[in-house]
C-alpha cells in the first residue's frame, strides 16, 4: 500500500508549511498505552516524536507521557512505520486506550525537491480556506462561586471562523450578571456545542476550538475594516457589536492605569503539570484525613561531623560512594522505627484496622525538575551505610535525568525530607499519605548551647516530626524522636543497636 501523508501541524509546533511525504507499510497495528504502575490509570500525551511517515526502529521513543507520578518514555516494540498517532499532545489516556498505528514496512522520504503545498492562489481575496490541526472542546469558565449554570446567548462566530486571543465567542447569562465569553488562544472556530438559549452547567463543553487559521475576509485591510462582513447584510449587527466592544475589553489596563510607568504589569498563566496536579491533591487530602500534629527536638551534630570527617576518605575509597549524613538519619530513623512500631503503621479506614508493619521502607524526598518525587528505600533494617548511600546517590541522579520509574516511589512506611540542603531552618512537614509520619530535617547552623553549665557553640540541628495523632500518641511520637536524636549524637548507639 502506498500512502501520500500530509503532517498535521500539531506534530511541528503549529507551522503551516507542509511538505509531501511518502512511505510505503504493509501490516498495521495499533499499540495501546502500555501498564505504567499499579496506581496509575491514566496519563497525559505530552510530546510526540514521530510524524506519520516516519520510519521507527525497535525500542525507539515514539511519544512521552506524564503520570501523577514520573514522566515516560513510549518506545516502539517493533521497527517499522509510524502511520497516525490515535491522540493530541495534552489528551488524555486511559492504560489500555489505543495511542498510535504502526505499520511493516519502510519510513518516509522528504520529497524536498518538490513546493510546500500551500493555499496560494487566493485570487477572489474574499477569504483564506482554513488550515486546521489539533482541536480541543473548551468548556463554560467558572463564573462565581455560587453559579452552577449559564444561559448561552448570540454567538459571534461559525465554523471556520478564525478566531484571535480573548475575542468574544458567546455570552453567558446567570442568574446575576452577563459574561462575555472568550477565545482562550487564537485558532479556527469549529463546532459551537449547544444553541443559542441552552441551559448547561458550569465546565460542561461549549464549543471546540483549532489550531491553525481560519476564514479571514478581506486580508488586505487593516484588523478593524475585516471585522465587517461584505457577502451577506443580514449577520452585519453582531459582528458590529463584537467590534465596538473589543477594543475596550482587550486593552483595559492601559487606559485604566494611572501611571503608565509603574512596570511590566503581565501576568502569564502555565497549565499546571500532571505531576504537580497530584502533589496539590495528595497534600490536600493529607490535611483532610490525618489529625496532624508536630513535636520538635533539636540534635547536636557534634559526634556525626567528627565520624563522617573522620571516615569519609576511607568509606569513599573502600565503598565508591561519598559519605553523608542522610545514611545515619536513615539508620536511626529505622531502629526508632523497630522501637516504636506504630509510627510504622497505618490506620485502614475501609476496614477499620490498624496496620503494623514487619518491614522499614523508608520515603527519602528529592527535589527533580518537575517536582518533589519520593522514591523508597525498601527493606531499610536489612540496609548498611554503603546501601543507604548508594541507593540514594542512585535515586538522586535518576531524578535529575527524568528515569524514575514508577517502581521506584510506590509503596513506603515513613519519609524523611531534608529541607537543610535547601537553607530551611525549621518547619513543618506534611505527611505522605497514606503513611502515619513523617521527619523534617533542617540546616545545620551554630548556635549557643549550655553543656556542663558552660555555654558552647555546637552544630545545630532542629527536628520536626509530623504525626497522625489519630494512631499516634504524643508520648509515642516524642519516644521516637528522642530515640533518633540520642542514636544521632552518639552514633556507637547505633553500632550496639542500643
Amino acid at each position: 500500500m502506498s500512502i501520500v501523508s500530509i503532517p498535521r501541524n500539531s506534530f511541528r509546533n503549529n507551522k503551516y508549511m507542509m511538505n509531501i511525504r511518502t512511505f510505503s507499510t504493509n501490516g498495521e497495528s495499533v499499540e495501546v498505552v502500555p501498564p505504567l504502575g499499579d496506581s496509575v490509570s491514566s496519563c497525559i500525551i505530552k510530546e510526540w516524536t514521530k510524524q506519520p511517515g516516519d520510519a521507527v526502529e525497535m525500542d525507539e521513543i515514539v511519544c512521552v507521557v506524564e503520570t501523577d507520578k514520573v514522566t515516560v518514555d513510549i518506545r516502539a516494540p517493533r521497527a517499522g512505520v509510524f502511520v497516525a498517532p490515535l491522540g493530541e499532545e495534552g489528551q488524555e489516556l486511559e492504560i489500555g486506550a489505543q495511542l498510535y498505528k504502526l505499520g511493516e514496512g519502510t519510513g518516509n522520504v522528504s520529497k524536498s525537491d518538490e513546493k510546500p503545498v500551500e493555499a496560494t492562489s487566493n485570487s477572489d481575496n474574499t477569504e483564506t480556506p482554513p488550515k486546521v490541526g489539533a482541536v480541543t472542546v473548551e468548556v463554560v469558565p467558572s463564573l462565581g462561586d455560587s453559579v452552577t449554570s449559564a444561559v448561552i446567548k448570540d454567538w459571534t462566530k461559525q465554523p471556520g471562523d478564525n478566531v484571535e486571543m480573548d475575542e468574544v465567542l458567546c455570552m453567558a447569562e446567570t442568574d446575576k450578571v452577563t459574561s462575555e465569553i472568550r477565545a482562550p488562544r487564537s485558532g479556527v472556530f469549529m463546532e459551537a456545542l449547544c444553541q443559542d438559549g441552552d441551559e448547561i452547567e458550569i465546565g460542561a463543553p461549549l464549543y471546540k476550538l483549532g489550531e491553525g487559521t481560519g476564514n479571514i475576509r478581506k486580508p488586505a485591510e487593516t484588523p478593524k475594516a475585516t471585522e465587517t462582513p461584505t457577502q451577506t447584510p443580514a449577520p452585519n449587527k453582531a459582528p458590529a457589536q463584537v467590534t465596538t466592544n473589543k477594543p475596550a475589553a482587550t486593552t483595559p489596563t492601559p487606559q485604566n492605569t494611572p501611571n503608565n510607568n509603574d512596570g511590566d504589569r503581565s501576568e502569564t498563566r502555565v497549565k499546571m503539570t500532571r505531576m504537580r496536579s497530584r502533589i496539590a491533591q495528595r497534600l490536600k487530602e493529607s490535611q483532610n484525613t490525618a489529625a496532624m500534629l508536630t513535636t520538635f527536638q533539636e540534635v547536636d551534630m557534634s559526634s556525626i561531623i567528627d565520624m563522617r570527617n573522620q571516615y569519609k576518605e576511607q568509606f569513599e575509597k573502600v565503598h565508591k560512594v561519598k559519605l553523608g549524613f542522610m545514611s545515619a538519619f536513615v539508620k536511626a530513623s529505622t531502629a526508632a522505627l523497630q522501637e516504636v512500631q506504630a509510627v510504622n503503621a497505618v490506620i485502614d479506614d475501609a476496614t477499620n484496622e490498624i496496620i503494623y508493619r514487619n518491614y522499614v521502607d523508608i520515603s527519602v524526598a528529592v527535589a527533580s525538575p518537575t517536582g518533589l518525587v519520593v522514591p523508597v528505600l525498601r527493606n531499610c533494617e536489612k540496609m548498611s551505610f554503603a546501601d543507604v548511600e548508594k541507593t540514594i546517590s542512585m535515586f538522586g541522579q535518576k531524578a535529575k535525568d527524568g528515569s524514575l520509574a514508577i517502581e521506584d516511589m510506590v509503596g513506603g512506611t515513613f519519609t524523611i525530607s531534608n529541607g537543610g540542603i535547601f537553607g530551611s531552618l525549621f518547619g513543618t512537614p506534611i505527611i505522605n499519605p497514606p503513611q502515619s509520619a513523617i521527619l523534617g530535617m533542617h540546616a545545620t547552623k551554630m548556635r549557643p548551647v549550655v553543656v556542663n553549665g558552660q555555654v558552647v557553640a555546637k552544630p545545630m540541628m532542629y527536628l520536626a516530626l509530623t504525626y497522625d495523632h489519630r494512631l499516634i500518641d504524643g508520648r509515642e511520637a516524642v519516644t521516637f524522636l528522642k530515640s533518633i536524636q540520642n542514636k544521632i549524637e552518639d552514633p556507637n548507639r547505633l553500632l550496639l543497636e542500643l
